[in-house]
């Protein structure tokens, strides 16, 4: 039998359009632009903008046009995985949020929360379920609306995040294209250097912890190395960028 492996057949992308400069963040915190380039090559990140707006939405955007790039129709996915670490809700799935907006009526999907590591993850996964043949063409998304989890009062952590979405197209090759392996591994106990400290069942939402600044990213992972990733992918003469 034919080895199948996964390509990745269509790419795309989506940004807000609102532009926080570091210019505009060294009137909010004691930083600079010379500071955060030197340190993070960081000149600008977009910040999604606009009442109701929510990670879903940026993830429709670039769903919608990796359709067209590919040239088939919503109702053409098979699954959706939806890698973020802020989804709309708790529940349901934003990954059904984004069908539902999409108008997949024939996929099936679901969230997977693994943060900087999670489109990694996802892609290993749809990857597999590829391999597996039961399915033909399965859309990964990353995405995360970052500004509503980042306090901007905090240079060490507002300077490094902003909000977008990024979707891949994976389908069968036969011809031996596309992600060959993965090799994936982390380590839990560095969890105290990278985390949200409430809003799990820890510590639920409450007016107290969010008084406190516990509903927001906490990080040091200078620290610690909090993931090791490592995926091989072949590139395909179809792929679609």
């Amino acid at each position: 039998m034919t080895k199948i492996h996964a390509a990745i057949t269509a790419v795309n992308g989506y940004v807000p359009d609102y532009v926080l400069t570091n210019k505009e963040l060294e009137t909010m915190v004691d930083t600079n632009d010379e500071w955060i380039t030197s340190r993070t090559g960081i000149k600008e990140r977009r910040i999604l903008k606009g009442e109701g707006l929510a990670t879903s939405d940026m993830a429709v955007h670039a769903v919608e046009g990796l359709l067209q790039k590919r040239g088939i129709s919503a109702e053409e996915i098979e699954l959706i995985i939806f890698c973020t670490t802020t989804p709309d809700m708790p529940f349901p799935a934003t990954a059904n949020i984004i069908s539902d907006k999409l108008g997949a009526k024939n996929a099936w999907g679901f969230d997977l929360e693994a943060a900087c590591s999670g489109f990694l993850y996802g892609l290993t996964v749809g990857a597999t379920l590829i391999e597996s043949r039961r399915y033909k063409k399965v859309v990964i998304v990353g995405a995360d609306k970052m500004s509503a989890i980042v306090d901007y009062s905090d240079r060490t952590t507002c300077i490094l995040f902003g909000d977008g979405a990024g979707a891949v197209l994976l389908e069968p090759n036969y011809q031996g294209y596309g992600i060959l392996d993965s090799i994936l591994r982390s380590d839990g106990s560095g969890r105290q250097y990278l985390n949200m400290k409430a809003g799990g069942s820890v510590k639920p939402a409450s007016a107290e912890s969010v008084a406190a600044g516990l509903i927001i990213t906490h990080h040091d992972c200078a620290a610690f190395a909090c993931v090791e990733d490592d995926v091989d992918i072949r590139g395909a003469g179809d792929i679609t960028a």
